[in-house]
């Protein structure tokens, strides 16, 4: 490595000490959260039918409320009695499946939907996803 610092460096060095012009700080974690209004609802308990129907009711509620954040909890199907019957399928009958695919696949719903993405640990991990909603546009 070169010790020797040229003029032109120097110069710069000096025109910036003079200046008030400030350098950021990288060093310092900025994070903007966003703030959410928030909804959350349980669904342990719900047939696939009764848990589709509220899901919408849920959606379509919190959108012209004007929340933006749902988290829905559905629990990770561990204690799905679904092994006992053949003709159901060991994935899609567990609402941990079912409901974000029944959601993906109407287009009402999906209209009100920026994202769907699973929850973080705190918030129920696996057991649980999130609905970031549009806003309602005003008329």
């Amino acid at each position: 490595m070169n010790s020797k610092i040229s003029e032109k460096d120097k110069k710069d060095w000096e025109n910036f000490l003079s200046s008030n012009e400030k350098l950021p700080n990288k060093d310092k974690n900025i994070k903007s959260k966003k703030n959410y209004t928030i909804n959350s609802f349980d669904l342990h308990g719900f047939t696939l039918s009764d848990a589709n129907n509220k899901i919408y009711e849920l959606i379509n509620s919190a959108y012209l409320k004007g929340i933006n954040k749902l988290i829905i909890v559905t629990g990770k199907g561990i204690h799905s009695k679904n092994e006992k019957d053949p003709y159901i399928s060991k994935d899609y009958s567990i609402l941990k499946y079912s409901v974000p695919e029944y959601i993906k696949n109407n287009q009402e719903l999906m209209n009100m939907i920026i994202e769907i993405k699973d929850a973080e640990i705190k918030d129920g991990g696996e057991g649980a996803f999130y609905i970031f909603l549009k806003k309602k546009p005003i008329k």
